[in-house]
């Protein structure tokens, strides 16, 4: 036998390149339910939390089991709201929206009648503003710190959706909670490298602003303390702590990025100048994330992206160019949204090399994978950005058929029979959820984990018509891919998450 050879598969893996297609055979892991999983994809929704989508989903924790401590929304005097109210863009009640006692109210049934076709609004998903809803576990605050008031306490009948259905043959996760507090740039962070960017010398507006309790500052024209809305500075949340970690929406500095060209500068790069939406871009980040360590182990992987080649030739035009893909419902079959790419953001898939061509991909190449059978080891899917079911610019009805479609192609791959698949969300879209997140050494730290979010196990070696209520978040898929594959663990997963190894038969 060459002695290459036999050294991988002493290591535990061994790639063999045969037709243009990387296909891995791996030593069996020490859980021989793993041995059976060559494939693990992972699609990865936005914005809904878990009671918002399952809350009525038979035999799980749902609404139903929510005291009146859970599901009362107090003030910020800390007194219970006389009503819920609406409020619009503006900051102003929505006058289309009825005044609803303080309790969870459905979105697609009267008086509110909002079908999952129709798009609601988005309630803001803050770092900082994620833990004062939370509120140590109390989570009646959601309403008092939210841009859009009492929406946030809405919930559908999910049982009209298609993903319903996969949840109901497969495995539904409980008590899944999302990695990082906040919003969708750290738990896309979160996903690939369980840490918070870095972010030295940046514009002294990207900062938070905070009160001598630690809490966003509110604004001087932001109202008595008992309405249900105020106005505070960094409606975002602050995009970077005092002590420079990124925790909120910060561009890419590789396109496609929010921030385009500079004048003269490359097309492959964002402006280092920054724009006044965005600030300035962040520096290209050297942690260590999971693609590092399947790389290392010779695993091959990809980040598959909806419209990224569409997004790329969009971003790389002039500065002087209007861009009509990335965060534009101008194309209303893309809307690219570049901070929900995370590797985007690392040095070692910076434009031009050969990392980036072999890890960075477009959607389209994730369906030519599955119909040839030729998907990763491990696969991250990310729809773009109109079937992601995040509200204010799609539909959960849009995301809901495009993910059960993909699901549909997946089950009819060749491989199947040897895949797992892991459909879960970034974050919970600054939606009300009443179970509280772990907290304490080894369940939480300083990044999260924040609310509980949905996610469903599919696949031949997943439990059938299981509800899975281990205790995991987002670092979960980390810890699960890990110990399939025997990588070296990224320090930043939290010790006493499970792997999500409980699903499996």
């Amino acid at each position: 036998m060459n002695k290459s050879v036999k050294r991988a598969i002493m290591s535990g893996t061994l790639v063999l390149v045969g037709a243009g297609v990387a296909q891995q055979i791996a030593a069996a892991p020490a859980d021989t339910r793993l041995a059976g999983i060559k494939a693990v994809v992972v699609i990865y929704a936005e914005n809904h939390s878990f009671d918002n989508m399952y809350g009525l989903f038979p035999g799980a924790n749902g609404i139903s089991r929510a005291t009146p401590e859970q599901y009362t929304q107090l003030d910020h005097d800390g007194k219970p709201l006389k009503e819920l109210i609406v409020f619009g863009h503006d900051g102003k009640p929505d006058v289309s929206y009825p005044r609803m006692p303080n309790a969870p109210f459905r979105i697609d049934a009267a008086p509110v009648n909002r079908a999952p076709t129709q798009m609601v609004y988005g309630p803001i998903h803050a770092f900082y503003h994620n833990q004062e809803q939370i509120n140590g576990g109390k989570n009646n605050m959601f309403a008092a710190v939210s841009n859009v008031g009492g929406l946030t306490m809405g919930y559908y009948d999910g049982s009209q959706l298609k993903l319903w259905q996969w949840a109901k043959e497969y495995t539904l996760a409980d008590n899944f909670f999302m990695g990082a507090f906040g919003g969708s740039f750290l738990n896309h962070q979160y996903l690939v490298c369980a840490c918070a960017p870095k972010f030295p010398n940046a514009l002294q507006g990207m900062h938070v602003r905070l009160d001598a309790n630690g809490k966003l500052e509110r604004r001087p024209d932001s109202g008595s303390a008992s309405q249900a809305a105020v106005k505070i500075y960094s409606s975002g949340g602050g995009q970077i702590t005092p002590d420079d970690f990124v925790v909120g929406t910060t561009q890419p500095p590789y396109q496609p990025s929010g921030i385009g060209p500079g004048l003269g500068g490359s097309l492959d790069a964002a402006d280092l100048q920054g724009n006044q939406a965005g600030g300035l871009p962040l520096p290209p980040q050297t942690t260590l994330t999971i693609g590092d360590t399947l790389s290392n182990k010779g695993v091959s992987w990809v980040w598959f992206s909806g419209g990224y080649n569409l997004a790329l030739a969009d971003g790389q035009q002039p500065a002087h160019v209007k861009r009509k893909v990335i965060y534009s419902s101008e194309n209303q079959s893309v809307n690219y949204q570049a901070h929900h790419q995370p590797f985007n953001y690392f040095a070692r898939f910076a434009p031009r090399t050969k990392e980036r061509e072999m890890h960075l991909k477009d959607g389209d190449d994730f369906f030519q994978a599955i119909a040839g059978g030729s998907l990763p080891a491990v696969s991250f899917y990310k729809p773009k950005g109109m079937d992601t079911q995040h509200p204010s610019y799609t539909t959960i009805a849009r995301g809901d058929a495009h993910i059960a479609e993909v699901l549909t192609k997946l089950k009819a791959s060749p491989q199947w029979k040897d895949m797992l698949i892991i459909v879960t969300y970034d974050e919970n879209g600054g939606f009300w959820d009443h179970v509280a997140p772990p907290a304490g050494a080894g369940w939480g730290d300083r990044w999260g984990p924040g609310t509980r979010i949905p996610t469903l196990l599919i696949g031949p070696s997943v439990k059938n018509g299981y509800i899975d209520s281990t205790p995991y978040d987002t670092g979960s898929i980390l810890k699960f891919i890990t110990k399939r594959f025997e990588l070296k663990p990224l320090p930043g997963v939290r010790a006493k998450v499970g792997d999500l190894t409980n699903a499996l038969k």
